[in-house]
């Protein structure tokens, strides 16, 4: 191979590698939701959207990709003074998007600096004016205000603001312990509250079951005692109308007085009992009435016997003594004091 044809293909080899490099060159590929800016001899010209497209090389010159999804930046903490001077850090989250390439990329030069430093100065204007307790619980206030100043001011820029979060607030570490201290202190009167809450719940509990027991037990003995003098009211209506329907004479009721009077000598508190005058008057009575020649039955009309009635009267003073001395036995016993010292007298037999 001569000289001249080995300079031939070292020229075709070049050429066609120029070649190939420049096609290269002229076809851009841009993904998804990415942009590029183009310039022609150093002048603004086009923005290539995503898929391929065709430069001219040499003349056109395409600048790094532009990313137009959604952006999370997080700054790092920055000391602002609140309103009572006290200095806290605070740290910022910001999302962003790009919506204008060209303007993202002509009209500022680090976008992303600018809108860190124009988070800086917005914060530390709007908690200027807000005290350390209320900077602490208006978060969502800081974060519309924020957002309002950065999307109006990031605008011409060629981005939309869409949320600025605020990730912490650090107050100095005195300011922490008097947090803690107070926080401890509310924890305790809540506790002491609700302590107190308790007791009085249960006092007033307690006082109502003890107001409920004694109307329960208050109505019970109501009713046991209206059911008791029922029960005596029916008693003695039974008795009053057996006394009327057998219509008893005098002298049954004055053998009922003398068996009631030994009860009422024998009770606890009788220490001074008056033997009335009318109990000589029941055992004469008494004593007739068992003296008495009573109706005659038929037995009796067949068999009359006088020593049998004789008997019988006998029998009848001698227990009409007999109750006499025990009446005045039993008032001696118990200190009574008679109206007649004397034993009441018998009836003799007729």
């Amino acid at each position: 191979m001569t000289m001249e044809a080995s300079a031939f293909l070292i020229a075709g080899v070049i050429v066609a590698l120029l070649a190939v490099f420049t096609v290269v060159r002229a076809v851009r590929i841009v993904p998804q939701a990415r942009a590029r800016n183009v310039e022609r001899l150093g002048r603004y010209h086009r923005t290539l959207k995503p898929g391929l497209s065709l430069v001219i090389p040499y003349i056109d010159r395409v600048y790094p990709v532009i990313d137009l999804r959604e952006q999370v930046v997080s700054f790092k903490p920055q000391p602002v003074i609140t309103e009572d001077n006290l200095v806290v850090e605070i740290d910022t989250v910001l999302y962003f998007q790009v919506t204008d390439p060209r303007a993202a990329f002509y009209e500022i030069a680090s976008f992303l600096q600018a809108v860190e430093q124009l988070t800086v100065t917005t914060l530390r204007n709007v908690v200027g004016s807000m005290d350390l307790e209320k900077t602490l619980t208006s978060r969502d206030t800081i974060n519309s205000q924020l957002r309002g100043v950065l999307d109006e001011a990031t605008g011409k820029w060629g981005l939309r603001v869409n949320r600025v979060e605020i990730k912490a607030i650090d107050p100095p570490q005195s300011i922490k312990d008097a947090m803690q201290k107070q926080m401890r202190a509310e924890r305790d009167k809540r506790a002491a509250i609700l302590g107190a809450e308790g007791q009085r719940q249960s006092q007033i509990l307690t006082a109502e079951g003890d107001k409920q027991a004694a109307v329960l037990r208050a109505e019970g003995n109501r009713t046991a005692e209206i059911l008791k003098a029922e029960g005596q009211s029916r008693a003695i209506d039974e008795v009053f109308q057996a006394v009327h329907r057998n219509d008893p004479d005098p002298k049954l009721l004055a053998y009922q007085y003398l068996q009631v009077l030994p009860q009422l000598a024998q009770g606890s508190g009788s220490t001074f009992w008056v033997i009335p005058s009318e109990v000589t008057s029941a055992l004469q009575g008494v004593s007739r009435a068992f003296t008495e020649a009573l109706p005659q039955s038929p037995a009796t009309r067949e068999k009359p016997s006088d020593e049998g009635a004789a008997q019988a009267a006998s029998d009848t003073a001698q227990a009409a003594e007999a109750a006499a001395q025990a009446l005045a036995d039993a008032a001696r016993a118990n200190g009574v004091t008679s109206e007649a010292q004397r034993p009441a007298p018998v009836a003799e037999d007729r």
